[in-house]
């Protein structure tokens, strides 16, 4: 008789629910949607109604990997660990505990993000922590953190479908956040205006009152022309400016010089679409702004993310339902994974490692001596670092050969490494350069918690037995700091681990295992009987004051010349996930989307002679690779598109290694690039 399991999706950052259908024979063999979830109500995307296939596929690793005479070759627990120790154990001696660097991951739970962040700091007493937030919502972590005092969305998801108009830049969310998506309609046929700001025609834009194709970058130039005007027009929430902010004459004086001819200008936009663009959003009674990797992903993240926060402050939509600044966030526990410290400069809770107190408090919580407060590598810098400073990476449930900006560079750094452990659930292309790989286990396989886009905390359940000899990372990383003497990291259970996170990180001191059996529980929630907090920021911004911190536009590190015509943004698609680690291996997904191509509009593929369908040689200054042309009207002239999913086209093998200066963030939306094509 089927056994079925109620569990939390793995893929994107929505979090919805559904019970994991498991057969007699220990296999997952379908998905039922919850409609009990707050956040699914009985609906799934295509990705999650086949979020099973993957677990028992084939390629999963089974058995440890050491790398023997240049190949990897299965080896035992013992033998994989012993290896592990001994070289990180020489690495330390002889370079030094800032030699070590650890990838931890945005696809694995809370508690293990937790002990990878604590291996590295307890045991290895380095801060070099960071994972793929970095290449995501880094930008959001810093903007918002500096604007509010809190790097997350502000409201919930439910809070969407009651906005009178929502503002969207950045974000094909039916496409990427489906579930979101599908309050946005909501919202749309209750009357809300959508206004979509987007130089491509997704999908959402079909319903939009307002469609504007503004030049890609100029976002910061386009956010300070709404601001420009809104002031201009006296539409501006002068009490809430008054009572509830801070620095506001600093953004008045940097918003004259935005005036809606010279904004107009630089985007590529007429005046009016600016000037009706300000006027429905700040008009709204209560209007909620949906942003997410086409607004972080630039050498000016950051600035993009202030100015976002600036337009919400400056009408006073904040701490209000149906309002917000509502960065959706890509991966299913990338919230998660930032909460829980796997970030080079914050412990748990995001409290930063150069405070001497909390430090103390950790300390004395994992019972060692001396933390690390210098600041550690992030995730891009590591790899400039890598072979010089860097000796050794740990990275689990990453893949930043596929993932991370400029592949050449990405390869030749972990060439360079003395050493490198993969843990993952499949032999990745990072894995391939590995001198140890470790099999872990999906989230079918284990018990422990997902942090959703909404600040939501929810259950994972353990449903099928781990495949092979395949251990949960929370084991993995706890046996790893046995072999260093550290008997701090023995749990019985993923509940312990919880328990001890909700010990030192105030914004989590009141959930727990028990607590999320009855449903998810949305941080701040700080205490045992704290209902959680749906809405951040009423009344008073956890920083106290919202701070105005304005931006200037600069143009993009790289954009288009006669050489390299074209500009090449990059993103996802419907059908995969990330670097296709999971999708790609789940039968249904691969058949509807299974070339790699790129998006060319009709008028360039006409003077380019390149026909739909056909094969083309896309290239920038960092390489080229063989692609499928996509001959359509939903891009604009001049402009390409291409999803990063696929390892044998890699888009990461083309795009800038730029980044922005205070996150590190890299530039995946802009480059210069040119098209050939290919004569058979």
């Amino acid at each position: 008789m089927n056994k079925k399991t109620l569990t939390t999706c793995p893929y994107c950052g929505v979090g919805c629910n559904f019970y994991l259908v498991v057969d007699e024979k220990d296999q997952a063999i379908a998905v039922e949607a919850s409609s009990g979830s707050p956040v699914s109500r009985g609906q799934l995307c295509i990705k999650g109604w086949n979020a099973y296939q993957f677990v028992n596929h084939a390629e999963r690793l089974q058995t440890p990997l050491i790398r023997r005479n240049g190949k990897l070759v299965a080896a035992s627990w013992d033998e994989a660990l012993d290896l592990i120790a001994n070289k990180l154990a020489f690495i330390r001696e002889k370079y030094g505990n800032d030699a070590l660097m650890f990838f931890s991951s945005a696809k694995v739970t809370n508690e293990e993000n937790y002990l990878m962040m604590k291996l590295a700091r307890a045991v290895f007493k380095t801060n070099n922590v960071d994972h793929c937030a970095r290449l995501c919502h880094a930008s959001t972590v810093a903007g918002l953190a500096a604007t509010f005092g809190s790097g997350a969305m502000t409201n919930s998801i439910d809070c969407m479908e009651n906005a009178d108009c929502v503002l969207i830049i950045g974000s094909n969310t039916t496409e990427q956040h489906p579930l979101i998506g599908t309050r946005v309609i909501r919202a749309k046929q209750k009357g809300a205006k959508v206004i979509v700001v987007d130089n491509r025609t997704i999908r959402l834009a079909k319903l939009a009152d307002l469609h504007i194709k503004f030049a890609n970058g100029t976002d910061v130039a386009f956010l300070n022309g709404l601001m420009h005007i809104i002031l201009s027009e006296n539409l501006e929430n002068k009490s809430f400016i008054k009572e509830r902010t801070e620095n506001f004459t600093e953004l008045e004086s940097v918003i004259k010089d935005y005036p809606p001819e010279k904004v107009a200008a630089l985007c590529d936009i007429s005046k009016e679409e600016l000037i009706n663009c300000a006027r429905m959003y700040a008009t709204a009674k209560s209007a909620a702004i949906i942003y997410s990797m086409g607004i972080t992903q630039h050498i000016h993240g950051v600035d993009n993310v202030r100015s976002v926060a600036n337009l919400a402050m400056l009408t006073g939509n904040l701490g209000k339902a149906g309002a917000g600044v509502n960065p959706l966030r890509g991966q299913n526990n990338v919230q998660g994974a930032c909460d829980m410290g796997a970030l080079p400069g914050v412990f748990s809770g995001y409290q930063g490692v150069t405070d001497a107190a909390i430090r103390e408090k950790f300390a004395r919580a994992w019972q060692v001596e001396n933390l690390p407060e210098k600041s550690g590598h992030t995730v891009t810098t590591a790899m400039d670092a890598a072979g010089t400073e860097l000796k050794a990476f740990y990275i689990m449930g990453e893949n930043p050969v596929i993932s991370d900006p400029d592949q050449h560079h990405v390869k030749e750094a972990l060439s360079k490494l003395d050493f490198l452990v993969v843990q993952d659930i499949f032999l990745t292309s990072t894995a391939e350069f590995a001198h140890v790989v470790l099999p872990g286990v999906t989230y079918a396989e284990k018990d422990g918690t997902f942090t959703n886009t909404e600040r939501r905390v929810q259950r994972i359940r353990k449903a099928v037995t781990p495949i092979g000899n395949a251990k949960a990372d929370w084991e993995i990383l706890g046996e790893v700091a046995k072999r260093f003497g550290y008997q701090n990291m023995q749990y019985q259970n993923p509940g312990e681990i919880l328990a001890e996170i909700a010990a030192v990180t105030p914004s989590y001191a009141g959930i727990n295992f028990m607590r999320l059996d009855q449903g998810g529980l949305q941080w701040p929630c700080p205490a045992a009987d704290h209902p959680g907090t749906p809405i951040l920021h009423i009344g008073k911004f956890t920083r106290g004051l919202g701070k105005f911190i304005p931006a200037q536009y600069l143009p993009p590190a790289e954009l288009p010349d006669a050489e390299y015509p074209l500009l090449l943004s990059t993103g996802r698609c419907y059908f995969h996930y990330h670097t296709g680690t999971m999708t790609r291996r789940t039968r249904l997904l691969e058949r509807e989307e299974h070339f790699p191509y790129v998006e060319i509009n009709f008028a360039d593929a006409i003077e380019l002679n390149i026909r739909d369908r056909e094969w083309v040689e896309l290239e920038t200054r960092r390489g080229k690779i063989k692609v499928m042309a996509r001959v359509t009207k939903a891009i604009e002239k001049g402009v390409l598109f291409m999803p990063f999913h696929f390892a044998e086209a890699p888009a990461n093998a083309l795009t800038i290694n730029a980044r922005d200066a205070i996150a590190q963030i890299p530039e995946y939306k802009i480059c210069a690039a040119r098209i050939i094509k290919i004569i058979v």
